[in-house]
């Protein structure tokens, strides 16, 4: 019986350090969400079907105001120069992007193509159906076309992903 009582009075020690980890990273993820999608007043917690998604909710927490999403959950396979490029995107209902956020690359030229603010902001307010073209509708730095050019793909891609699996057909189109 002594045993018991001991290990009762250890499982929240134990588990006390978990749980104080998750809060700043849940904390994190909700500013990143609220970055992408200034409109929303809650999200969902990430549903995994059809694809992998965050819902984003109006000001009444039932009006679906449109969707958050990772690319690299849509579209793994898509790499910049040196890897993955993580990007959180914000689309409505409407297929028009809301944000894009870079939270995490490994791109030597990152500091001169996607990660500074200006390369994310281009993206607010295209629609999915848009042709994403670099050099054409999205702004490149030449020494760095290739993560420009994967991180644009990755985020249309997995918005059309998005766009087919969530919105109308009329949207989705």
């Amino acid at each position: 019986m002594t045993r018991f009582i001991i290990v009762l009075l250890l499982i929240p020690a134990v588990l006390l350090p978990f749980a104080a980890r998750q809060a700043p990273a849940d904390a994190r993820l909700q500013n990143q969400l609220k970055t992408v999608f200034p409109a929303a007043a809650s999200f969902s917690p990430k549903q995994t079907t059809p694809v992998p998604h965050f819902v984003a909710y109006g000001a009444d927490g039932k009006t679906v105001l449109g969707y958050a999403f990772w690319t690299t959950e849509l579209e793994p396979l898509e790499r910049g120069y040196d890897g993955p490029i993580k990007i959180l995107v914000g689309m409505d209902t409407k297929g028009i992007l809301t944000g894009v956020l870079v939270v995490e690359h490994h791109e030597p030229y990152g500091n001169f193509s996607v990660e500074p603010p200006k390369f994310a902001a281009q993206f607010k307010g295209k629609n999915v159906r848009d042709p994403f073209k670099v050099g054409v509708n999205v702004d490149a730095v030449t020494s760095a076309t290739i993560s420009v050019t994967s991180a644009t793909r990755a985020i249309r891609n997995s918005a059309l992903r998005i766009g087919r699996a969530l919105l109308t057909p009329e949207a989705a189109k």
